[in-house]
């Protein structure tokens, strides 16, 4: 039950970031939603380093979901552990960078603590 629960869980989390990586490619102004005041949304050369985000982001997506398919709930697990990294950092910067707290907590810390959540379920399953 538990493992069903955090599969969903995890698949969510993949979803979410595969969203995030196509809106960072289709629309480069929504990047200032996640925290960085001054973001130069209107500046290609910050839009070129956004889209190569936005392909890390879904490629980070679809791991999930690749290993939702083919991996024992273990190893999704282990990765759910190391990718929780991703959103400690993502609090990390938005702070160092004077961001809102609502996204250094809101955002970025949430989702840290769901994914780290996600993976303890996983790993005790």
């Amino acid at each position: 039950m538990l493992t069903n629960v955090a599969n969903v869980l995890a698949g969510l989390v993949g979803a979410g970031i595969i969203f995030i990586g196509v809106r960072a490619l289709w629309a480069p102004q929504a990047a200032v939603d996640f925290g960085i005041p001054g973001t130069p949304t209107e500046d290609r050369n910050f839009q070129a380093w956004l889209s190569v985000k936005g392909v890390r982001d879904i490629a980070s997506g679809l791991f999930v979901f690749i290993l939702l398919v083919g991996a024992t709930p273990h190893l999704l697990g282990w990765f759910m552990l190391a990718a929780t990294g991703i959103p400690v950092g993502d609090a990390l910067i938005v702070r160092r960078s004077n961001g809102p707290r609502a996204a250094v907590y809101g955002i970025h810390g949430a989702t840290a603590v769901v994914m780290l959540a996600i993976s303890v379920l996983l790993l005790v399953a």
